[in-house]
């Protein structure tokens, strides 16, 4: 039987673990090849969150090579902005397919 941590599969959870913290190194060795600490591409993975918006700052960082830190927390902030619609879109789909949903079907009255 396979172990559950919250709703997600072990083996599932400990691959999003090993994928966030590889996103996490890759985010700070490249604030490090910039000249910046390493606490900041710490605290830029900790405000992104998700191993894809820490790829993308990444790979910005890498081709743009910002010449400061304000630079660098606009795309931060451009980011988290793009990701927060995302999520709004998401759950606004997701209402409009249950409203859909009821619509068709009807309320269930057992």
């Amino acid at each position: 039987m396979e172990r559950y941590e919250g709703s997600i599969p072990a083996k599932e959870a400990s691959s999003s673990r090993a994928d966030w913290a590889k996103a996490r190194d890759a985010l700070v060795a490249e604030t490090e090849a910039l000249g910046y600490p390493p606490e900041l591409g710490l605290l830029l993975a900790k405000e992104l969150g998700s191993p894809k918006a820490m790829h993308r700052l990444t790979v910005w960082l890498h081709e743009v090579k910002p010449k400061s830190e304000e630079e660098i927390a606009d795309e931060l902030l451009a980011i988290k902005s793009d990701v927060d619609s995302w999520r709004e879109k998401k759950a606004a789909r997701q209402a409009n397919a249950r409203v859909n949903e009821l619509k068709y079907f009807g309320l269930d009255e057992e």
